[in-house]
């Protein structure tokens, strides 16, 4: 039998304030083990909460930014359970009164994932299992998290990728988080349950926790899919669990059997009152939002008519689509600004993180007269290429590499017999050119460029190239 995999994510994201959700120790990742805590974060008797106003502007901006209703009278509640990541015993989050509600996230095929709710909580420490003890850092206790809670509308890995990469875009977009999943500060549980093909009840499910790579994602998935289908072919039956993600084996595996919400014994927490949010607040943030990823990558490819396969090579880093925003802005064209960032200054950041960061020594302002001078055919697009590769490396401006008489260009006449020694130093290229193959006259073209230093306007020497190898 032939199953569909039905899939929702819930995707706790660590808010980018400076200090904790409850208490004022620092979020800064890292340091030496329980140093960035104090009695509150680690739930010392007699400490209390104060619920940091960051926060829920934060979780208000997210939940605007994906389409979200505000509850904007809110409380928060006490999850219990007894687990040494959480001294106290319990998490302070929030159950029947998230703060945002009924949002969506829209996929480039425009199907829309629905988001059932984003509600904020502490985050639980980290242990650590080493040499058969278990050791406990409470740094990240009390880090503020949202939870991202989909509805179950995935019905593929590819499908939860795109939605965790532009759920990962957008919250970056908006500043809330950098989202950087090797620090833990985005983690996805994964929900999975399959039925048969053309069936409109569900599965029994299972949970996939703390999954912290896209790529593992993938591979979980698929592996539990199979796993499932492999069950119920089988005549058995799946049972609800939480399960790990083992990566050197690939393999899923039991955790524990899964709780259900009143296993938590949920109640409103008494240390916090009721939340009641303006609308004036809500419509202030909601003014302060910026573009989002998807209508950016639409705009640059309905109104910039950058080619939609470099176009998402730009709009995934905020930072990239800034620069190229502002050295557009101050004239350059919208061509070589694109062409020229894809093209050289991707050459010197390798990674996702490097292109993220964008912390080459480079100014939009000289990037742009560097452009408006190949723009206006004073120096040709490998002159410039060279130019802003220098530019990128050393921090300095175009004057530092390009002189006065760089800009001069070689004369039509001084270009004509530049072209004729390059047929007759290439007489076998431009025999073949004149054949019928048309790649052989760039060797003609190298012989220009090396003789004019990367001067001479190629579309002029390519006219003059044919013009006298073809009569």
């Amino acid at each position: 039998m032939k199953y569909q995999l039905v899939s929702g994510l819930e995707t706790h994201v660590e808010l980018a304030t400076k200090t904790k959700i409850f208490c004022g120790c620092t979020t800064a990742f890292g340091g030496e083990p329980n140093t960035h805590c104090c009695p509150v974060c680690t739930g010392q008797p007699g400490a209390l909460p104060i619920l940091n106003k960051k926060v829920v502007e934060y979780a208000i901006r997210a939940g605007l930014a994906t389409h979200c209703t505000i509850n904007t009278t809110t409380h928060l509640d006490r999850k219990n359970y007894c687990y040494p990541d959480l001294p106290k015993a319990y998490q302070i989050s929030q159950f029947d009164k998230p703060l945002c509600e009924h949002g969506y996230v829209e996929l480039e095929s425009g199907k829309r994932i629905g988001i059932t709710r984003i509600h904020i909580e502490e985050d639980a420490g980290k242990l650590v299992h080493e040499s058969g003890y278990t050791l406990i850092d409470y740094n990240r206790g009390g880090v503020p998290l949202i939870e991202i809670v989909s509805e179950p509308d995935i019905s593929s890995p590819e499908e939860a990728k795109e939605y965790v990469e532009k759920l990962q875009l957008i919250m970056r977009y908006i500043g809330v988080s950098d989202c950087k999943m090797q620090e833990g500060s985005m983690r996805c549980d994964v929900n999975i349950s399959v039925m048969p093909e053309g069936s409109k009840e569900f599965g029994t499910r299972t949970e996939i926790k703390n999954m912290n790579s896209i790529s593992y994602i993938d591979k979980a998935m698929r592996y539990e899919y199979e796993r499932q289908c492999e069950v119920l072919n089988d005549g058995g039956k799946i049972v609800q669990a939480t399960l790990r993600y083992d990566e050197k084996t690939g393999e899923t595996s039991v955790m524990r059997t899964k709780e259900d919400a009143q296993d938590y014994r949920y109640f409103p927490e008494p240390d916090i009152l009721t939340v009641v949010i303006p609308e004036s607040k809500v419509e202030e943030i909601k003014s302060q939002l910026p573009e989002l990823p998807l209508e950016k990558l639409n705009r640059y490819i309905d109104e910039l008519k950058i080619n939609p396969a470099t176009a998402r090579l730009l709009y995934k880093y905020k930072k990239v689509c800034d620069f190229v925003e502002k050295v557009i802005s101050l004239g350059a064209s919208v061509k070589n600004a694109v062409n020229l960032t894809t093209g050289v200054l991707y050459s010197k950041l390798p990674t996702e993180e490097d292109k993220e960061n964008f912390a080459l020594p480079v100014t939009a302002e000289e990037t742009a007269k560097l452009i408006k001078l190949a723009d206006e055919g004073k120096i040709n697009i490998t002159l410039a290429q060279q130019t802003l590769s220098k530019m990128a490396e050393e921090g300095n401006p175009v004057s530092a590499y390009i002189k006065e008489e760089d800009l001069a260009g070689v004369d039509d006449s001084e270009l004509e017999e530049i072209c004729k020694q390059a047929i007759e130093n290439n007489p076998a290229a431009a025999a073949d050119f004149k054949g019928g193959k048309e790649k052989a006259i760039f060797a003609l073209y190298g012989f220009v460029k090396k003789a004019t230093q990367g001067k001479a306007d190629i579309k002029k020497a390519d006219a003059i190239l044919k013009k006298l190898i073809l009569g």
